[in-house]
């Protein structure tokens, strides 16, 4: 992938909640507290220098303690952040700007292929220098979600089984890509691939099951 698609596809999700100075700044600061996290992961400063640091992050979450917050789940009407899908993608843990425990993944459609990247930090590790599997699960079920929300008529996982071919590099810059196989009746059958380079990782299969307009309803609350 060029360094202009990188660019255009970064721009894109920058500007999925349209120009909001609050969600700029949600984004903004996402950033930095993920940057504390890897910098925590590696770093070997002094006690004082760690007791410093944790005194001002203490009154960070103090301060943010003191301010308005809506305590609705994310998919519910009455959330402010549930508006737009795009604000709902903003909160995920994986493709999340405005999460800072998202990588965060990006995503964007090929035509019926879901395409996307990803580098995971050392906040992410499992064995020595490789991603946790949990994680590249995790990472497969939202991919996978986004190819099947593709089809107008998105569910749920049902089944996600995950095949692990080889370690998968932390701190590298991680492909993947996704499509729908076929749908048959509810149940939507999904395929992805995890790549470093050229080379499979890991790649996945899932069912997901979609939702009645009844059961859809009930589930965001309305």
């Amino acid at each position: 992938m060029s360094d202009d698609r990188s660019h255009q596809t970064k721009e894109a999700q920058e500007a999925r909640l349209g120009d909001s100075p609050v969600w700029t700044q949600k984004r903004r600061l996402a950033t930095a507290l993920r940057d504390v996290i890897e910098l925590l992961m590696n770093t070997e400063a002094p006690e004082d220098e760690l007791r410093a640091a944790t005194a001002r992050v203490e009154r960070l979450a103090e301060r943010l303690r003191a301010l308005p917050r809506h305590r609705a789940p994310r998919t519910h009407p009455r959330n402010p952040a549930a508006n737009t899908p795009s604000a709902f993608f903003d909160l995920s843990p994986l493709v999340g700007l405005a999460n800072p425990v998202a990588p965060p993944v990006a995503l964007w459609t090929d035509g019926d292929v879901v395409r996307g990247r990803v580098v995971f930090g050392t906040a992410y590790q499992g064995p020595p220098g490789s991603v946790h599997g949990g994680l590249v699960a995790a990472l497969f079920d939202e991919v996978l979600g986004f190819a099947q929300w593709m089809t107008g008529n998105p569910g749920m996982t049902g089944t996600l089984k995950v095949r692990y071919r080889k370690p998968t590099p932390l701190n590298t810059e991680l492909r993947f890509e996704a499509t729908v196989e076929r749908v048959d009746g509810r149940k939507i059958f999904t395929e992805a691939r995890l790549y470093d380079g050229d080379t499979v990782t890991a790649d996945a299969e899932g069912v997901f099951i979609s939702l009645t307009a009844s059961a859809l309803k009930k589930f965001i609350g309305e």
